[in-house]
């Protein structure tokens, strides 16, 4: 069992003071300001608050590559990547072009086939495109690494666009331009813009663009807030920081979601998802409906969701919908019995002193493993790789890492004393790809703990559980958790816990695996759920939970959601 850490968030009371002023909810004023919000400016969430296009780099020169191209009927294609991100993003800008009037089309490459981004195979698909060749590659979620890619659809004929989210390496892309809020050059506000974030802001520069050359009136041109639901799901999706400026965007296209203005596949995720889109979270896009579209991208073709996400045909939508749904629980019971598979494999001694968790078996589906990694990780506290069959002798690796480990410097570090073994890698702090030689899996798997060890300096890790300490009975109310599940929270900004001392008067079972529970504190009762926990509680226990409305019968009432529990100590 793992041990945990449990902290309280540091509150500034000058924030706090400042915020309470301003007129913002006295409970609501201490969360932010224990997130870092410093002022009220940081919570407005209209879209004239939204950072100007203008400071993003070369947004503008994208404008006016793609307002000349659209007016000389170039072809553009649009390079996706298969994930949610990847997705939504190709759809906004399939959405978003084709309203300024361009003739656009898209191509997402294949996981299994041609790997991740603009490769030169990729390309060479691109130039055989079934709509003729293109005279213009833009890509979406991807590209800032793709040198070689880019460098083959100049040699071809094919300018590339560049609009992506990734962190660049040593060297750039020769593209026509390259929007990325993490671009040395860039000074952007934001350094969190997911990709779908980033083409939303190029469409917001070229309508600028069009307005300028009087192509249409000075407020005239497509409705690009009419593509926010796409934006904020790829937003949340891509589990991106939640500053103020992905608050904005995600809270912008939650309003569309819940007052029916979503595009008619998004609604028909929601549909399949057995989920309200009226009362829609960035918990749902974060947790049912972005599953359901990267289901596509693991399994099969991501296609499948842009075309679900780009359909004005309502039963077309309904039908990719629920093939996406399909989808997904084939994911779930693939991912089910590799991670069952996985642990089985952990239970050796010598597996249990190790400070990482790296496992792979023939039988694996290269498509799942990231999930799995991301499941150990979460079961075992430490780094994880978890490794499927790539092409002949060839290994292909997903790794999760804890907070203390930068899982890209770990794979760096074994690149660099390791030659050869690693044959390529990528990613970032918390997650990595990687190809491996197949028979260096055993070197690689000691060499890969000893550079944990030796970057972070510990042989072992320790979760760490953030509260916003003791909850005033006052605010444990529906009213109250009606307002904080209006509210934005996720990546960066995470969902306030509270941590208080309960008696537990009663607790049974729900469906042999969740806890119901009857709570009393300070002579109130609440009715509480802990979700995949079948394990009793003492009469007197500290729980760390959250506060959701729960509606039964047209009456809602307050709901503890627990998350953790431990002895209470008196």
């Amino acid at each position: 069992m793992v041990s945990v850490k449990i902290t309280a968030r540091s509150v500034n009371p000058d924030y706090e003071k400042q915020l309470q002023e301003s007129g913002i909810h006295s409970l609501l004023a201490r969360l932010w300001a224990a997130r870092g919000v410093t002022s009220s400016e940081q919570t407005r969430l209209s879209w004239a608050d939204l950072i100007n296009p203008s400071e993003l780099n070369q947004a503008g020169t994208a404008a006016s590559i793609l307002a000349d191209a659209i007016a000389a009927r170039k072809k553009l294609l649009i390079i996706a990547d298969y994930d949610c991100d990847g997705a939504t993003a190709c759809a906004v800008a399939l959405r978003g072009l084709r309203a300024f009037g361009a003739d656009v089309d898209f191509l997402v490459p294949n996981r299994f086939e041609t790997g991740y981004g603009l490769s030169p195979a990729v390309v060479e698909l691109a130039s055989k495109h079934h709509a003729g060749k293109p005279d213009m590659l833009i890509t979406v979620d991807n590209g800032i690494a793709s040198i070689e890619g880019v460098q083959a659809a100049n040699n071809l004929g094919m300018q590339v666009l560049v609009t992506d989210h990734h962190l660049p390496g040593d060297a750039l892309p020769q593209a026509i331009a390259i929007v990325n809020p993490n671009h040395p050059e860039c000074q952007f506000p934001s350094k969190n813009l997911a990709g779908v974030g980033v083409i939303f802001y190029v469409l917001l520069a070229l309508r600028a663009e069009f307005r300028r050359r009087g192509w249409v009136d000075a407020k005239a041109g497509p409705r690009l807030d009419a593509l926010a639901d796409l934006v904020a799901l790829g937003t949340v999706a891509d589990v991106v920081r939640l500053d103020a400026n992905n608050r904005l965007l995600v809270s912008q296209g939650l309003k569309k979601i819940r007052s029916n203005q979503l595009q008619p596949g998004l609604k028909a995720l929601f549909l399949v998802a057995s989920c309200d889109h009226r009362e829609a979270t960035a918990l749902d896009l974060g947790f049912r409906i972005g599953p359901r579209i990267n289901a596509a991208g693991r399994l099969a073709d991501m296609s499948i969701g842009i075309r679900c996400l780009t359909t004005d045909d309502e039963a077309e939508a309904l039908a990719l919908a629920r093939e996406l749904d399909t989808m997904n629980h084939r994911r779930r019971t693939i991912e089910q019995d590799m991670s069952e598979q996985a642990q089985a494999s952990l239970e050796a001694p010598e597996k249990a002193r190790n400070a990482t968790v790296c496992v792979f078996h023939p039988d694996w589906h290269q498509g799942v493993v990231g999930i799995v990694a991301s499941r150990l990780k979460e079961k075992f506290w430490k780094p994880t790789l978890a490794f499927a069959p790539g092409d002949p002798g060839e290994l292909r690796g997903s790794g999760r890492s804890v907070p203390d480990v930068h899982l890209r410097d770990v794979l760096d570090l074994v690149s660099k004393t390791h030659s050869g073994m690693i044959l390529k890698f990528g990613g970032h702090a918390m997650a990595a790809g990687l190809t491996l030689r197949e028979e260096a899996f055993a070197d690689f798997e000691e060499a890969f703990d000893l550079a944990v060890r030796r970057i972070s300096g510990k042989d072992s890790f320790e979760p760490l559980i953030e509260t916003d300490g003791s909850l005033d009975p006052l605010f444990t109310t529906a009213e109250v958790a009606g307002m904080l599940h209006q509210h934005v929270w996720g990546a960066g900004f995470p969902p306030p816990l509270f941590r208080d001392t309960f008696r537990v008067l009663n607790q049974r079972l729900l469906k042999e695996k969740h806890l119901k529970l009857r709570l009393e504190r300070m002579n109130q009762q609440y009715d509480a759920i802990w979700f995949n926990h079948a394990e009793a509680l003492p009469e007197y226990t500290d729980l760390i939970y959250e506060i959701a409305p729960n509606a039964w019968n047209g009456v809602v009432n307050v709901q503890l959601m627990v998350r953790h529990a431990e002895p209470a100590v008196f």
